[in-house]
């Protein structure tokens, strides 16, 4: 039981973090109808840019404390992918809404590339070691026994967990009670009636990028505080699985994005912590990735649409 607890507890972690990036790929595949690949290296530049600001603050504005410091590089980390995910729209994609589904799916693969080459040159190749501001005590879940240890949680972990929901449930609200989600329920039904509703579909399709960069930002400062580093290439494989996890849910539904990275968080982690018990060792952590991938052909085969479907309007 001591194990199954942790294993839960590890999913939920992770799969809030798959949550909050896959919530950026199903706004903009519900709006536009393609696959932006280059979100998770938004991830890394978020991580990697809130390393560099805490740095800096700390230089210049020493009495601060290291709390303190994260919020305020997170909230620069923000902006500054806010504004790298306005110009990917505006360059890489914004041309080719109207070209074959394969020309942004290539354009946005070489901007993958050329995010991690950026980073690999303005941050090194070698993974850096992010600062931890809260205290990393385990905190015991469960009393445990001699044969195995109680479940933990850190306090870092908790709040990962507080943050990803509460984000979450704020951009849910945002895109079902606010005008702006409206806009966006519309521009995803069919923009050219929603520009003559009074809409600007442009605006409307650059917003959506911007959150989903700040998402993107606060997904990968969780992802760096709990792994206690980070590195140029930190977001490509999260990213791809938080794919897997908007694929799972059913992409273009903003409840499926949370439920799939939930489902593959736990399922990630079940499988992996039983797989090693099984083996004595054998198989295990290393081969987490496999059930992500596994999960995201099975999905394609028997439900291609997700678990909630897809509650876009197909165009015409």
């Amino acid at each position: 039981m001591d194990t199954l607890i942790q294993q839960v507890i590890n999913g939920l972690m992770l799969g809030s973090i798959y949550g909050l990036i896959a919530l950026g790929y199903t706004m903009v595949y519900g709006i536009l109808r393609i696959i932006n690949f280059a979100h998770g290296d938004i991830l890394m530049v978020g991580a990697l840019t809130t390393l560099s600001g805490m740095h800096m603050l700390a230089h210049h504005f020493p009495a601060l404390n290291p709390l303190a410091l994260l919020g305020l590089a997170l909230l620069l980390a923000m902006a500054v992918c806010a504004l790298l995910a306005m110009a990917i729209e505006r360059f890489a994609y914004r041309r080719l809404r109207h070209a074959p589904r394969l020309a942004p799916l290539i354009s946005g693969i070489g901007v993958s590339v050329l995010l991690q080459t950026v980073a690999m040159v303005i941050w090194s190749r070698n993974p850096l070691m992010f600062p931890q501001v809260l205290p990393m005590e385990p905190i015991a879940i469960t009393t445990g026994s001699i044969e195995h240890p109680p479940a933990i949680i850190t306090v870092t972990g908790i709040v990962t967990l507080m943050v990803a929901f509460v984000a979450m449930a704020g951009l849910w609200l945002l895109v079902e009670f606010s005008r702006l989600g409206r806009g966006m329920r519309a521009v995803a039904e069919n923009p050219q009636v929603a520009s003559l509703m009074g809409v600007n579909p442009n605006r409307i399709i650059t917003l959506t990028f911007t959150i989903g960069g700040v998402f993107a930002a606060l997904a990968g400062v969780m992802m760096a505080s709990n792994y206690g580093s980070a590195s140029f290439s930190m977001g490509f494989l999260p990213g791809i699985k938080a794919f897997t996890a908007a694929v799972l849910g059913g992409i273009g539904n903003l409840r499926g994005a949370m439920l799939g990275g939930i489902l593959l968080g736990l399922i990630e982690s079940l499988g992996a912590g039983y797989l090693g018990e099984l083996t004595g060792g054998v198989f295990g952590s290393n081969y987490q990735d496999v059930f992500a991938f596994m999960v995201l052909i099975l999905v394609l085969v028997f439900r291609p649409a997700g678990l909630l479907g897809e509650r876009v309007a197909q165009r015409a």
